[in-house]
């Protein structure tokens, strides 16, 4: 491998991103097993080159983690504290893994550039899961899907970072309407409801949780969904273009 060329990235900032998707009634997180240090989980993420912006760094990162370059991204906190990185409890791991994972691609500069203090802004992604083709980067083991409920202790700050995008997650649902991304592209309204009370964490009665979505006037009924029971068969949807 060529050396670690720090001088092509912006110093001391970097991008994580939260990639959500949704399936079997579950909110999932996608994240990384680090090919180096023992046992290390993180988000997808990286560091912004110096002739990108922040938002094309994101979206390039997006892109070459799950191949779609047309999908929701949202740019929701910045994480800056003075001891980030250096005062993580995982600086030293990530050190040393580093430096055995090649050592001629890390030497002791290069590491050092990137165990430094780094402000993340962070980012969440709503994906299809079903359309993701995920794809490791250079220091990743592989990439899988899990439920946030199911999330293991990652690198640094990683944990926060999830929690402070479901945050997010749950303030725009509404308002932005944004949860229909992480849907096919045609469903019925009880995989809505579900969607929500997997993004809620609570259960939602149907009929006034009906009355609210068809009240958005935001989708289109296509017909009913054959399900050997055609006067009891739910009718499918599809968001409005």
């Amino acid at each position: 491998m060529d050396k670690f060329r720090t001088g092509d990235y912006i110093a001391q900032l970097s991008i994580d991103c939260v990639i959500f998707g949704y399936k079997n009634k579950e909110l999932k997180v996608l994240i990384s097993k680090l090919s180096y240090g023992k046992d290390l989980w993180s988000l997808p993420g990286g560091y912004i080159l110096q002739t990108e912006s922040i938002d094309q760094a994101a979206s390039r990162i997006l892109m070459e983690r799950t191949g779609l370059d047309n999908i929701y991204l949202e740019q929701f906190r910045a994480f800056g504290g003075p001891d980030r990185i250096i005062g993580s409890g995982y600086r030293e791991v990530v050190r040393a893994g580093l430096k055995d994972f090649d050592p001629k691609k890390f030497d002791d500069e290069a590491i050092d550039w990137v165990t430094n203090r780094f402000v993340c802004i962070g980012y969440y992604a709503l994906v299809d899961l079903n359309k993701v083709d995920p794809k490791i980067g250079e220091f990743e083991e592989f990439l899988k899907w899990v439920s946030i409920e199911d999330l293991p202790e990652m690198t640094h700050d990683h944990n926060t970072i999830v929690g402070e995008a479901h945050k997010s997650l749950r303030q725009n649902l509404d308002e932005k309407l944004i949860g229909f991304n992480l849907l096919p592209d045609e469903f019925t309204m009880r995989e809505v409801k579900e969607l929500y009370e997997a993004v809620y964490d609570k259960e939602f009665p149907m009929n006034n949780f009906q009355k609210k979505i068809l009240g958005l006037d935001v989708l289109e009924r296509l017909g009913k969904k054959y399900t050997g029971a055609q006067n009891r068969a739910p009718y499918i949807y599809r968001f409005k273009s």
